[in-house]
């Protein structure tokens, strides 16, 4: 039986479409940790403003009602809701 050697992927950290390390041509490298993209162009974007694209992912809000709650969040300028 042959071993398939398993391909590692990661995700292009502009558009989120997944690359092969070994095989993309378009790298970066901030702070001393290397980025890997599909395009030139999402790797001239990541290098514009990386801070832009590098929010942890604790950040980002998870499902339906952290998304309900981000868009109530930037609607009402983070102000607390008044219930009266």
């Amino acid at each position: 039986m042959e071993q398939s050697k398993s391909v590692k992927s990661i995700r292009d950290p502009v558009c989120g479409m997944t690359v092969i390390p070994e095989s993309s041509g378009f790298i970066a490298t901030i702070e001393g940790k290397q980025y890997y993209f599909c395009a030139e162009s999402c790797r001239k974007s990541f290098i514009e403003n990386p801070k832009k694209f590098l929010v942890p992912e604790c950040d980002k809000p998870k499902g339906w009602w952290g998304r309900y709650m981000a868009k109530l969040k930037k609607a009402t300028g983070e102000k607390p809701m008044k219930c009266h």
